[in-house]
């Protein structure tokens, strides 16, 4: 089964060869059921970042650099996965099962490496519908 979004075996992907080359020097982790196209944080950069939202069970893939902060990450994350999230604050990012408390570090300086997976979720449990 592939994930929601992804192209299937022999489908055309609708990525740019630069964005398939850029994909291809990418650490294999950032590719894994994540949608096909890249989001670029803060003009791009050399780091491809994995952030998963756990309300929608998506996945998107981020370029970025090292210096770009936690929180920017997450709001474009949050804007591509979740574009009705009333505001970014009332969600959490969590890198290796930890919360990251200063989302205003770099993501170099939070211990994100590159091809890292981020998870955002609520900062409170929500009820099930």
């Amino acid at each position: 089964m592939t994930a929601p979004g992804a192209p299937r075996p022999g489908q055309a992907t609708g990525r740019t060869a630069a964005e398939e080359e850029r994909l291809g020097r990418a650490p294999f982790v950032a590719s894994l059921r994540a949608r096909p196209n890249t989001l670029r944080v803060a003009g791009g950069g050399e780091w491809m970042v994995r952030v998963q939202a756990l309300e929608v069970w998506d996945t998107v893939r981020l370029e970025t650099s090292p210096s770009a902060t936690v929180r920017e990450v997450k709001e474009q994350a949050l804007a591509a996965l979740m574009p009705d999230a009333s505001h970014p604050g009332e969600f959490i990012t969590k890198l290796n099962g930890a919360e990251v408390l200063d989302e205003n570090m770099s993501l170099a300086d939070a211990g994100v490496l590159n091809g890292s997976t981020l998870l955002v979720h609520h900062r409170r449990r929500q009820p099930v519908r």
